[in-house]
């Protein structure tokens, strides 16, 4: 699953990015650091229950980081619709 978000065309990286992206509806998928604090968990977690948007759980934010091709590590990304 991590393959896709690294391939993906159009993808959001970062609490931010990613809380609005989910907001506006345009997410397909959302990729969550198991080691990322409780408050930017709940966070991602609630709105992606009131959107119906299904998460997957990744082990660390440094593999979701490379995933996403930054140097830093990621607390969570998703993949975009194509519109």
């Amino acid at each position: 699953m991590l393959e896709d978000l690294k391939y993906a065309s159009n993808k959001a990286v970062g609490m931010k990015q990613t809380l609005k992206a989910i907001q506006q509806g345009s997410v397909e998928q959302v990729f969550l650091a198991r080691d990322i604090d409780d408050y930017i968990s709940n966070k991602i977690k609630d709105q992606c229950q009131n959107h119906g948007v299904s998460i997957i759980m990744v082990d660390s934010m440094k593999e979701l980081g490379e995933a996403c091709s930054i140097t830093v590590g990621a607390a969570t990304a998703a993949i975009l619709k194509d519109i």
